[in-house]
């Protein structure tokens, strides 16, 4: 009976969102609404009121720590992807490349492999909430592809979604788990390499049914392409951190590809230039601001506030927030457009509201389940049950979750503590574990019925979801065995602890 007390916020949050009458925002005051009375009446530990406040409250500053990645990031993206006089939305209308008749198979198959890899997780880097979709969609919409075949392409802009909105639920987790982000970063590294393997054979299959069939050597080149940019995001996380990984090396093999694949004509290179200098402006600053030691360090320590040792600190300053949203108003300035600050603002307010809400309610929740005790008992449970080997349900409960809920967020905060307590029971590594939990709740959302709904807004799709589906969820079962084959190797070696 305890026991399911204590799961008792999880499944009010799963209810609510089987229900399919309320969104995550709904389901995550509930969750929270459950938990309080759990963690004060029936946790394993005394839980005081004293002590419940101070587990909100460091759950309302891991928040506002992350916040300004996700409104900062989707103010920069509007502001800087509309031309000097253009009031349009982001992105809309805007071609690379020449008309649709003077394309050859090769070419299309070219851009379709460069939408999906590089310029759609270019762009969810920097926004999250789909627009990496959006920017798939636009570039490859000329080629009049089947609905259902334009549909997958927008989903595989989503292959790299743990570095997305500017990692913020990378932070998120890493705050969670207690290890520092780059470390979670380049452990969750390691199955997003080996996810490739599946969404590259989505990817040929799709162009194949397509119409654009090719040899051996493309497929090679595909491959160099894809080891080439995850090693680049491995060194960009290492020594940048991850909320600027992505753009810093995904931004250069941009630029190269297009120069490789277009050969553009000198007005065209200036016209794509125009179009790029916003992005190269912010990552070449935000590059050098933590390259040079004596920057960063001044960057770092001017106005640093924290409310919790253990917790990620405020630096004005080094923030990528502060530099996405000062970008933002520079841009503004510079084009006399100041007076469209408020609609811009609000314009990011209503798209990521519902995702900064919950962000606070959730990171509320697993506090409060930390520090009620609730998270280390389950562990301590499952470690008697199962001992190592309840790792291997990670990847299942997981990817589950992200499914229902379009976001490995909620997962990470309702497991990841447990899944810390597990490891270190078990004498697992922890950023081995923490990266399992992170890599399922983010990859496996890609089948999220939500962001299938979005694929199918955008290529004119609708009543092609099914069809969609019965292509995808072989790959699905295969990103799900590849997971537990890593949850089977952290729990038999430990992850190398």
């Amino acid at each position: 009976m305890m026991y399911f007390l204590w799961s008792l916020p999880a499944l009010v949050v799963l209810a609510t969102i089987l229900s399919g009458r309320t969104n995550i925002t709904v389901a995550s005051v509930l969750g929270l609404m459950a938990t309080i009375p759990v963690a004060l009446l029936a946790g394993p530990t005394t839980f005081a009121l004293d002590q419940l406040t101070e587990a909100l409250l460091r759950g309302l500053w891991i928040g506002a720590v992350i916040t300004p990645y996700i409104l900062g990031g989707l103010l920069f993206w509007q502001v800087a992807a509309r031309g000097p006089a253009d009031s349009s939305s982001p992105m809309t209308g805007q071609r690379i490349g020449p008309d649709q008749g003077t394309w050859s198979p090769l070419a299309r198959r070219r851009m379709a492999f460069f939408a999906c890899f590089l310029v759609g997780p270019f762009a969810e880097s920097v926004t999250g909430f789909g627009v990496g979709m959006l920017g798939t969609v636009i570039l490859l919409r000329r080629f009049n592809f089947a609905p259902r075949h334009l549909m997958v392409f927008a989903l595989l802009s989503q292959t790299v979604i743990p570095w997305g909105a500017m990692s913020s639920g990378t932070l998120l987790a890493a705050a969670y788990a207690r290890i520092p982000a780059v470390q979670l970063a380049l452990h969750t590294a390691i199955p997003v390499a080996l996810l490739m393997l599946v969404w590259l054979g989505l990817f040929w299959q799709t162009a194949r049914r397509a119409g654009l069939s090719a040899d051996w050597s493309e497929s090679l080149r595909e491959i160099t392409w894809i080891v080439t940019s995850l090693l680049a995001l491995a060194v960009a996380t290492l020594h940048l951190g991850p909320e600027t990984a992505l753009l810093a090396a995904y931004g250069p093999l941009i630029v190269l590809r297009y120069l490789l694949d277009l050969r553009p004509d000198r007005r065209q290179t200036r016209a794509a230039a125009r179009k790029i200098l916003p992005y190269v402006l912010l990552i070449g600053g935000l590059a050098l601001s933590r390259l040079q030691p004596e920057l960063r360090h001044f960057l770092s320590t001017f106005g640093e506030f924290t409310l919790f040792d253990d917790l990620p600190a405020w630096s004005p300053l080094l923030h990528a927030g502060s530099w996405l949203i000062a970008g933002s108003l520079i841009i503004l300035l510079l084009r006399r457009q100041a007076g469209s600050l408020r609609q811009e603002a609000g314009t990011a307010w209503r798209t990521g509201k519902h995702a900064v809400l919950t962000l606070f309610l959730f990171a509320m929740m697993a506090e409060v389940l930390t520090a009620a005790g609730i998270s280390g008992a389950f562990a301590s449970a499952t470690f008697t049950v199962l001992g190592e080997k309840a790792i291997l349900v990670t990847p299942l409960l997981s990817g589950g979750f992200a499914v229902l809920a379009n976001s490995g967020n909620p997962a990470n905060s309702l497991f990841m503590p447990s899944q810390v307590a597990l490891a270190y029971q078990a004498g697992l590594s922890i950023p081995a574990v923490a990266a399992l939990q992170h890599a399922s709740g983010m990859c496996l959302g890609f089948f999220s019925p939500v962001r299938m709904s979005i694929a199918a807004s955008l290529a004119d799709g609708h009543g092609e979801e099914r069809r969609v589906y019965g292509q995808v969820l072989p790959f699905g079962l295969a990103a799900l065995l590849l997971l537990i084959g890593m949850a089977m190797w952290v729990a038999s070696t430990g992850g190398t602890n």
